[in-house]
């Protein structure tokens, strides 16, 4: 979110002075490091639409990026028991994790989702450019499992991520859905990328992208009409095997024509919220 805020300041000439939502103070603070003023920092919580909405009326918002996404936090004790089998020379397993409270990826990736899918309407604001994830056809993807609790809530993330894009297509809104690769802390604009559909990329040895060539797919899909009302997979070649660096993004997305089939279910999550979470308000 910050590498696109940036982005989106630095062009003057093509967009309108951007704005970020954040929920804490300490978000506000990392807005600000990457030149945000008072004026451009939105407070808000993406489990109240309303409260959402309003913050955004009387601005001038022509377009939702939203990258929010539930994150794990490992389990301290898990890690204990990994030094202690390798100690003893013994078979080590994954580390584990578990999802802070409210922040589940049913919470987050879903019904936060259709919160600000919701807000949007509210405040009439017509395109949203959502970053999700690849994996989202596979529900036995490892990701899948991290923070299951026994009774099979609590985890699913790509699972969850596919049923909130699937709500967002059938929004009405003007959309572009973005499914990164694997997401690397180094420099963008470097590389050739590639768009894809349906997972196809995850059979490629390379699947992984810059975040920085991530918020650039997402800043270019705000005035390339090729990437309106589409889904699509996005890695990047390594730097060694990029034939060209990609500045042409028309061309990239017309470099895949095919459309993203959500037909291929993967099946219904298990939810610990039927009915929906508690609101924020």
């Amino acid at each position: 979110g910050i590498l696109c805020f940036k982005k989106l300041a630095e062009r003057k000439s093509l967009f309108a002075e951007p704005l970020g939502l954040v929920k804490s103070d300490k978000a506000a603070k990392t807005l600000k490091k990457a030149g945000a003023s008072d004026a451009q920092i939105l407070r808000g919580d993406i489990r109240d639409a309303d409260a959402l909405a309003a913050c955004m009326k009387g601005k001038r918002i022509d377009a939702l990026i939203i990258c929010t996404s539930a994150v794990p936090k490992i389990r301290f004790f898990s890690i204990v028991k990994i030094l202690i089998k390798k100690l003893f020379r013994r078979p080590a397993s994954r580390p584990e994790f578990k999802f802070p409270p409210n922040g589940t990826p049913e919470e987050v990736d879903y019904y936060g989702l259709l919160t600000q899918i919701e807000a949007a309407k509210q405040a009439n604001i017509p395109r949203v450019v959502l970053v999700s994830s690849m994996g989202g056809t596979d529900p036995n993807n490892f990701l899948n499992t991290i923070g299951v609790q026994p009774d099979g809530t609590g985890g699913q993330i790509l699972m969850w991520k596919r049923k909130g894009e699937k709500a967002l297509v059938a929004s009405g809104l003007d959309y572009t859905i973005v499914h990164p690769g694997g997401l690397l802390d180094q420099p963008g604009g470097k590389r050739t990328l590639v768009i894809g559909v349906d997972d196809e990329l995850l059979k490629r040895e390379t699947r992984s992208i810059p975040r920085a060539d991530v918020a650039e797919v997402c800043v270019q899909a705000l005035v390339c009409e090729g990437a309106r009302s589409r889904a699509f997979d996005l890695i990047s070649e390594t730097p060694e095997n990029s034939p060209e660096v990609t500045t042409d993004f028309e061309a990239l997305f017309a470099s895949e024509t095919r459309v993203y089939d959500y037909g291929k279910d993967p099946g219904e999550p298990v939810a610990a919220f039927p009915n929906g979470p508690p609101s924020a308000a």
